[in-house]
């Protein structure tokens, strides 16, 4: 038997490279948004010995994120998808970030749902933020539900244009997704979680960085373990989510933030 198949959408940026880089037990497809970024995960990848191949895709697009699903299938035997891709507050455009954060992720989930096999393991990535977010049902349903055509002017009720807010609300989002699919992966023997990253020095948790270094000071003194996270924190639990030794997990959220979100709620009770 040739090696199963991981699909890393995001598979060309920070978390999706040190993810892939755990799995070299599998054959690597690298989604991301363009060529050039896929075509030098993909060399990168090969140059270290690994079986990889890539394909262009935007997963805002019903029709791009088919024809990915129907390559990885090409592929060989399905082992799973981590789907890391996403964009941050930094964006600042809080329709873009629904849209790929949100509708993205609904998408991909419903396309690889139709190839899940046995074992097969379903890695959605949230945020430490979704946390933050409380329950509510009129914005919970248009979460749940972001492929209808009225769920994004639901949640812009609430979240204004504030773009910080809404990437909050996409990444609560993502883990009502875990939770409304865990009994229909569950009955094709596979599993569906999520990860919260905390703070990860990533290139994308640089630039947030650079625009809120007072955030970022404060969320550090705030991390019980003092220091912001790398992408291999992340990677390293991602490696165990997909691996046979939590092969009783599914349906819940891992939250690796080095403590900070505790710290958080403990603070906002004062």
């Amino acid at each position: 038997m040739g090696k199963k198949v991981m699909l890393i959408t995001g598979g060309a940026g920070g978390l999706g490279v040190a993810t892939g880089n755990k799995l070299k037990d599998y054959k690597i497809v690298v989604a991301d948004y363009s060529d050039e970024v896929v075509n030098k995960a993909v060399e990168e990848y090969k140059n270290n010995g690994f079986d990889a191949v890539g394909f262009k895709s935007d997963i805002t697009s019903k029709d791009e994120v088919k024809s990915l699903i129907e390559f990885t299938k090409k592929q060989g035997e399905f082992g799973g998808l981590v789907h890391t891709a996403g964009v941050s507050e930094t964006v600042h455009d809080v329709d873009k970030i629904f849209n790929i954060n949100l509708k993205g992720t609904a998408l991909i989930v419903d396309a690889v749902y139709e190839i899940a096999e046995k074992d097969s393991s379903i890695v959605l990535f949230s945020s430490m933020m979704g946390h933050t977010i409380p329950p509510n049902d009129k914005y919970d349903e248009a979460l749940r539900n972001s492929l209808a055509s009225n769920s994004l002017d639901i949640v812009k009720e609430f979240v204004k244009d504030d773009s910080s807010i809404m990437y909050n609300f996409t990444k609560r989002g993502v883990m009502l997704i875990v939770a409304d699919n865990v009994m229909r992966f569950g009955k094709k023997g596979s599993r569906i979680n999520s990860i919260s990253p905390g703070v990860i020095m990533t290139k994308m948790g640089l630039k947030a960085a650079e625009e809120h270094p007072e955030i970022i000071n404060q969320m550090l003194s705030m991390t019980a373990l003092g220091r912001t996270g790398e992408p291999d924190d992340i990677a390293d639990v991602v490696k165990f989510m997909v691996s046979k030794e939590s092969r009783f997990m599914t349906g819940t959220d891992i939250l690796v933030d080095g403590g900070l979100i505790p710290s958080i709620k403990k603070q906002a009770k004062k």
